[in-house]
C-alpha cells in the first residue's frame, strides 16, 4: 500500500474567450434594444430601432449644423467665478473643475459664427454635460454677446437649447441672465433679424422662460422635455392631474409653444431651408 501518491496536475489551455471592452454596447432607453455605441454615433445619436434621441455634445451639434471648418468660436475664454462662495458637498470651483474635465468645455455654452450651405449665421449651442447646462453668468454673457454680434453684423441667430435651468451656485446673478439675454434679443428683433430656436431634451426653467421662447421660429427634437418646472413640482403645487405626455415637444406642438418637430436626421436640411426663407429679412 502506497502511503503517498503522486497526483497529476492538469493545466487548462489558455482561454480563447475575448473580453469585451466596457462601454461598447448600451441598452436603448426608448425600446430596450441593445445598441452598438459606434453605430449610434454614426446615426447622430439616434436609436435606429425606435428613433429615441440621445443627447449630443456641443461639438457634435456644431458639426451637424455647419459647413466643415466654418465655425469660428467667440468668447471661448470666459469662465465662471465663485462670487457667492457657495458649497453643497463640493465647492463651486470643484464643481466647475469636474465639469470642465468631463466635457472639455470651459462652460455650458459654445458660441460663434458659421455658415450652413454657404449661408452665414450666428450659432449658440448648449451642452448638458456641463452642470446640466445651467445658466450662470458666463452662459448669459455668451448668449448676450452672440446676439449683439448677430445684430451688429446683421446675421440670423440660431440657438440650440438644452438646460436644467438657472445655476444655483450663482443665485440672483444667474436669474438676472434671463433679463439680460431677453433685452439683447429685443434689440436683435427691432432690426428685423431672424432668430431660430432649436429646443432639445431638456429645455426647462430659466432658459425656457427667457431666450428659448423668444424666437421667430421654435423647432424641437422628438420627445424632448420642454417646460418651466418639472411635472412633480407642478403637480404638488397645483394639485392637478397632468395630461398624458405633458411637457413633451409633441404636447408643446399641440399647444402652440413649438412650431415644428424635426427629427435630427432632417435638422440640417430644414435649418438651411429656414435660413433661405428668412434671407429676405436680412438687409
Amino acid at each position: 500500500m502506497t502511503l503517498f501518491k503522486k497526483h497529476e496536475t492538469t493545466i487548462a489551455p489558455p482561454s480563447t474567450k475575448k473580453e469585451i471592452p466596457a462601454g461598447l454596447w448600451l441598452k436603448c432607453k426608448g425600446c430596450d434594444a441593445v445598441l452598438y455605441r459606434t453605430k449610434l454615433e454614426e446615426n447622430l445619436q439616434v436609436c435606429p430601432q425606435c428613433g429615441h434621441h440621445y443627447p449630443m455634445t456641443a461639438g457634435e451639434r456644431i458639426a451637424l449644423l455647419t459647413d466643415a471648418d466654418s465655425f469660428k468660436e467667440i468668447d471661448a475664454d470666459l469662465v465662471s467665478v465663485d462670487a457667492l462662495k457657495f458649497a453643497d458637498g463640493k465647492t463651486y470651483p470643484e464643481k466647475l473643475a469636474s465639469s470642465r474635465k468631463k466635457s472639455g468645455l470651459k462652460d455650458a455654452a459654445v458660441t460663434g459664427t458659421a455658415t450652413l450651405d454657404n449661408k452665414a449665421y450666428a450659432l449658440g449651442v448648449m451642452d448638458f454635460r456641463f452642470l446640466g447646462a445651467s445658466m450662470g453668468s458666463v452662459v448669459g454673457e455668451k448668449i448676450t454677446r452672440l446676439t449683439e454680434l448677430a445684430t451688429a453684423k446683421k446675421l440670423p441667430l440660431v440657438i440650440v437649447t438644452a438646460s436644467g435651468g438657472a445655476r444655483m451656485y450663482e443665485g440672483m446673478l444667474s436669474l438676472m441672465q434671463m433679463a439680460k439675454t431677453s433685452a439683447a434679443l429685443a434689440r436683435h428683433n427691432e432690426k428685423g433679424l431672424p432668430y431660430i430656436v432649436i429646443m432639445t431634451h431638456p429645455t426647462t426653467a430659466g432658459v425656457m422662460a427667457s431666450f428659448a421662447t423668444l424666437g421667430d421660429v421654435h423647432l424641437a427634437e422628438p420627445g424632448a422635455l420642454i417646460g418651466f418646472a418639472g411635472p412633480r413640482v407642478i403637480k404638488q403645487t397645483t394639485q392637478a392631474i397632468l395630461p398624458p405626455g405633458f411637457q413633451t415637444s409633441e404636447f408643446c406642438l399641440e399647444k402652440g409653444i413649438v412650431d415644428r418637430i424635426i427629427p435630427r436626421s432632417d435638422l440640417r436640411r430644414e435649418l438651411s431651408l429656414f435660413l433661405d426663407y428668412f434671407a429676405g429679412a436680412v438687409k
